[in-house]
């Protein structure tokens, strides 16, 4: 399984604009071949900032996920609205167990 983590900091005034956008690519991720899970979360300490948690089935559906002229556009389109520069982490992950707790 693939993990993948980013966060990004948005423009005060643009951060719903964001959060839309960013909805916007998460519902049409999920619909992807090899999509576990994917959501965007609004940082409870710095309300500017937008985090990603993505889970994917390999690396090849999330670098096609990547290649997707929607997932180009919708990049281009959150850079824009971004106080800095995103930053993302790409994991390979094993999961050992699920527990309820």
């Amino acid at each position: 399984m693939i993990i993948l983590t980013a966060s990004v900091i948005i423009n005060e005034d643009k951060v719903q604009e964001a959060l839309d956008l960013s909805q916007k690519h998460v519902n049409r991720s999920r619909l992807e071949p090899g999509c576990i899970a994917h959501g965007v979360h609004r940082d409870n300490e710095n309300p500017n900032r937008l985090v990603f948690v993505e889970k994917w089935s390999d690396i090849e559906a999330l670098e096609t996920h990547f290649e997707l002229t929607e997932s180009v556009t919708f990049a281009k389109s959150l850079r824009a609205l971004a106080k800095s520069s995103p930053e993302m982490s790409i994991y390979e992950a094993t999961q050992l167990r699920q527990m309820s707790v």
